[in-house]
């Protein structure tokens, strides 16, 4: 269960951090001599210190709704396979353009897959995938974020791995049966909000996920979801999986 008292302490303290950024760069944004680039600068943290609230808050809430309420089905629309991620990576690559991540760089890994027509929840696997690219981008300062998926055997395998530091943090989260227990070990309730809503997100698509070391401390976090495909889709089979791509 996602409300537990250390869930709620660390609401509380990010909480606490984002509206201290927003009032003290509100106040140097109004300070005398203050320049155009500065100004331009502290309302790009003041809007980040936003969304960043925003973002834990509605995952947060969601999160415990699935906890209290009548979980609906999947709700599958069609996408063309290929450009699945298309939209998705576009928004990624802008959030990377921000000063504070010039030193990471987003690598699309593809299969090269066909240009198949799937029926798949993607506004759920779109959610999945912003957390666990909130989590990479989070817990690494410099290197590389890769996101891919592929497609085998009627089910399409989402990956985000990154060269950061989370991987025995994650690995906590996304196995404990104790969430209090586990933020008191790894203080990081926005990494563990984050987990939790991915893991009952997926699950409710019927889906699996799972982590694997990718390195020493770097983290590789893998789902499956299953898809349907369109009659009049003409599947091939795919042998160029983990072909990288530097976006």
């Amino acid at each position: 269960m996602i409300i537990c008292p250390s869930v709620l302490a660390g609401m509380s303290h990010e909480m606490r951090t984002h509206m201290n950024a927003i009032v003290a760069f509100s106040f140097l944004m109004n300070r005398a001599g203050c320049s155009e680039s500065e100004r331009e600068d502290f309302c790009n943290q003041i809007l980040t210190s936003c969304e960043q609230l925003i973002g834990l808050f509605d995952n947060f809430f969601d999160s415990a709704l699935i906890d209290t309420t009548e979980i609906s089905k999947a709700d599958h629309k069609t996408h063309k396979l290929n450009k699945f991620l298309d939209k998705l990576l576009s928004e990624f690559r802008e959030v990377l353009q921000k000063e504070a991540h010039k030193d990471v760089v987003l690598v699309s890994e593809t299969s090269f897959c066909e240009p198949i027509d799937i029926y798949i929840d993607s506004d759920r696997v779109f959610r999945v995938i912003r957390n666990l690219f909130q989590n990479a981008l989070n817990n690494t300062k410099s290197g590389y974020i890769k996101i891919g998926y592929y497609f085998r055997d009627d089910q399409v395998t989402f990956y985000v791995l990154d060269s950061g530091n989370g991987y025995f943090k994650y690995k906590e989260f996304l196995n404990t049966d104790n969430l209090n227990e586990s933020l008191n070990k790894y203080n990081d309730t926005v990494s563990a909000i984050n987990l939790t809503l991915a893991r009952k997100l997926i699950h409710i698509l019927n889906g699996s996920i799972w982590i694997e070391c990718n390195g020493l401390t770097n983290a590789g976090i893998y789902f499956s979801v299953p898809v349907k495909v369109s009659d009049s889709s003409d599947i091939k089979l795919n042998n160029y999986i983990n072909s990288m791509i530097a976006i």
